[in-house]
């Protein structure tokens, strides 16, 4: 433990350590103590195959593993293992946990702040196109099942919502990059005027590859979470 540094906990539904994502938000969070601790640590293959989506399922996830595998879950399913992921940062002492995933995850028991990456992603962005006075917003998420999710998740950010779907997990890593790059050029050919990338599994370099590709501004998920949790625990 680090003397007189908050410690933050840091919950993925997928598996820690996140070396995809955690390094990159570190600059962003300020001087916290980071804390660890993935929802599917503790499971075998098996195990997770089983989490996977269904023809019910109405809450589909995108993650990584810890050697870098990207898996779709069912979010109703995935839930206790990522309830039991909070409780385990919490027994080790953090001042707060930040659920790195803009999915729709809700009942989760917490003793302390809990911050979860959704709300701040929607909230931040909303502000963000609401000030530029962008018309139409286009959306890129992981996984073609989670479109209507996303457009209903957005609706009313914009006088139009458009959504794409592109995995940043992909391997190899150019291979992600390229696409979530071709997903916002279509976006802006469809009339976007401002993109979120809206998976925390998005990195700096692929917003910057979609500013590109696209000629418009892209607002990335984990910049928008870890800024405005920085502040939480501050």
């Amino acid at each position: 433990m680090t003397a007189d540094l908050p410690r933050l906990g840091v919950v993925t539904i997928g598996q820690s350590p996140r070396v995809d994502l955690v390094p990159e938000l570190r600059p962003w969070l300020g001087r916290v103590e980071v804390v660890e601790r993935g929802a599917l640590d503790d499971l075998g293959r098996a195990e997770i195959a089983a989490l996977a989506p269904r023809e019910t399922t109405v809450e589909r996830l995108a993650t990584r593993l810890a050697d870098g595998e990207g898996v779709a879950l069912d979010g109703a399913l995935v839930a206790p293992h990522l309830r039991a992921a909070v409780a385990w940062v919490e027994e080790a002492g953090v001042t707060a946990t930040l659920l790195v995933c803009t999915g729709h995850l809700v009942d989760i028991p917490h003793r302390r702040p809990l911050i979860s990456a959704q709300p701040l992603v929607v909230h931040g962005v909303r502000g963000l196109v609401s000030a530029a006075g962008a018309a139409t917003l286009g959306v890129v998420c992981p996984l073609p099942g989670q479109r209507e999710t996303a457009a209903g998740t957005w609706r009313g950010a914009a006088e139009r919502v458009l959504v794409e779907a592109a995995t940043p997990y992909a391997e190899p890593a150019a291979l992600a990059e390229q696409g979530v790059a071709r997903a916002a050029a279509d976006l802006a050919d469809r009339g976007a005027d401002w993109i979120v990338l809206d998976c925390m599994g998005y990195s700096e370099r692929m917003r910057r590859l979609a500013t590109r590709a696209s000629g418009r501004p892209a607002a990335l998920a984990r910049s928008v979470v870890a800024r405005l949790a920085a502040e939480v625990i501050a």
